[in-house]
């Protein structure tokens, strides 16, 4: 056990020995890829995970998703996931900063506006490739990034052009009623909202400290997240103390007033009964409960 869940950023994925800090990573991902990382971890960076074999569960945010290869899974930076993999795992992986994509995009919200992104529904299942010409396609995408890497050639130039034209091609053949959810009205405002709640939760902000970082006002905040998810802005925050109180309990040793001063919860006992509200048990039980079960 820890007293932590680990936050990695690119360098740790990063085998070139430049001291340079690194924006993107391309490579092939096998059970013979080792990175000294710790389950469940979390990014500050995004993820596209490309899979053409093998089994296993992807779990991500606490829901668990088959793999079911070719498909492809994708990462939000602040997502915690962890990997149950089949010895026989094949594929690739395409790992990059926000501020690398953005390069040369004058639509600053580009990423936001991806439907894989950020998912208003905290829904992660994978993009699953039916076409052959679309399997080649990407995966000829996933061997050029290589390649590049691999040579010594992967000129910023072309590896952003690849990863433009990479997620592109998946918004392309995203399933038609979900790109249709991610693009209705209010959608970038609360994508921008889970994004500031990934980045802010710890702080324990309330409502006007997010509108006001929105530079919007907690009513629009609250009505806007409303229209769209059926639920207001601070069902959202909750939502994510409640995920994150529920990791530390079960995957470190911290304490609950260890807990409680970590996500700056000044009241211990407020700390208490907003969990218990939530979930019918104390933060204590909940952990002796998690313990039984695994």
């Amino acid at each position: 056990m820890k007293d932590f869940i680990p936050t990695y950023s690119l360098d740790n994925f990063n085998r070139a020995s430049s001291s340079k800090k690194a924006s993107y990573q391309v490579e092939v991902f096998d059970a013979n890829r080792h990175f000294k990382v710790q389950y469940p971890h979390r990014h500050d960076f995004f993820e596209v995970l490309f899979l053409t074999q093998g089994t296993g569960n992807h779990i991500i945010d606490d829901k668990v998703y088959a793999i079911t290869p070719p498909c492809i899974f994708f990462l939000s930076p602040g997502q915690a996931h962890k990997l149950e993999l089949s010895k026989d795992i094949k594929g690739y992986i395409f790992l990059f900063t926000s501020e690398f994509y953005l390069l040369h995009k004058t639509n600053k919200n580009k990423l936001l506006e991806l439907p894989f992104f950020f998912n208003v529904q905290h829904e992660n299942a994978p993009l699953l490739i039916s076409s052959p010409n679309d399997l080649s396609f990407i995966q000829m995408l996933f061997e050029k990034g290589c390649e590049q890497i691999k040579q010594g050639t992967d000129e910023i130039e072309i590896m952003n052009s690849l990863l433009d034209l990479l997620l592109n091609y998946c918004n392309h053949i995203y399933p038609r009623e979900m790109k249709e959810i991610a693009s209705s009205k209010g959608q970038l405002l609360v994508r921008k909202f889970r994004q500031l709640i990934e980045e802010m939760y710890h702080t324990n902000a309330g409502i006007q400290q997010y509108a006001d970082a929105l530079n919007i006002t907690p009513n629009h905040l609250t009505q806007t997240v409303r229209q769209v998810t059926g639920r207001t802005s601070s069902d959202l925050i909750k939502d994510k103390m409640l995920l994150e109180i529920k990791r530390l309990l079960i995957h470190t040793d911290l304490t609950a007033t260890e807990i409680a001063h970590q996500l700056n919860y000044s009241d211990q006992s407020y700390f208490t009964k907003f969990f218990k509200k939530a979930t019918g048990v104390t933060p204590t039980e909940f952990r002796k409960k998690s313990m039984k079960s695994t």
